[in-house]
């Protein structure tokens, strides 16, 4: 049981001291990421402590503030820039440190890249050869414009709000124009006969 008691003992003075000295080597470690070239500041910055997965991200501004070790190297990247890195001095007295990183533009050159329409050249001059020039502004109006088209787009275009409420309200029009009285009756209408006949005849009835 003693000698228990000596190990927690010691083992605790260890932990202390160990613990005492790496409060010691502790930091507030703040600066401001800056661009070397305008001395602007560089929003987002990622700050890590190299080898590990302790660090922050500069604000808006490129402010950023956590806590080091003296002697940890920080490594500052952000996309357009170099990645670059800087050492805090382990011979710092205080609990603060402060610095301005400034960081380099990064240049990537690439090569020339040309776009063709089409693989080979031989393609190119048939379809050349091929080309339909286009109509002028009139013809295009006429054909935009023509019947055909017109009840083409109209049959395949879906009603908006406007065009349900005219057809609400003219259906209600209807029922009270023809309030307490019978609606006529098509059935014994000569002129409604005469253009079914001629319907029937021209064979507008027949399943396409």
């Amino acid at each position: 049981m003693r000698r228990i008691l000596l190990y927690l003992t010691f083992s605790f003075l260890s932990l202390s001291t160990l613990l005492a000295q790496n409060d010691e080597n502790l930091i507030q470690f703040s600066g401001i990421v800056v661009n070397s070239d305008s001395i602007t500041p560089i929003p987002f910055v990622t700050i890590m402590i190299k080898n590990t997965y302790h660090g922050t991200t500069a604000d808006y501004y490129g402010y950023f503030s956590f806590v080091a070790t003296k002697g940890d190297t920080i490594v500052f990247s952000s996309v357009g820039y170099q990645k670059s890195e800087y050492t805090i001095p382990d011979t710092l007295t205080g609990k603060y440190y402060s610095l301005i990183h400034t960081m380099n533009n990064d240049t990537v050159q690439i090569e020339t890249v040309k776009i063709y329409p089409w693989p080979t050249p031989s393609q190119f001059k048939e379809a050349f050869l091929n080309l339909e020039i286009p109509d002028d502004q009139m013809d295009i109006a006429r054909k935009n414009l023509a019947a055909e088209k017109l009840a083409e787009y109209a049959q395949e275009m879906p009603m908006t709000a406007s065009m349900n409420y005219k057809w609400q309200v003219q259906q209600r029009q209807s029922q009270l124009y023809y309030a307490g009285q019978f609606r006529p009756n098509n059935l014994l209408n000569p002129i409604a006969w005469a253009k079914f006949i001629e319907a029937w005849k021209r064979g507008d009835f027949k399943r396409k």
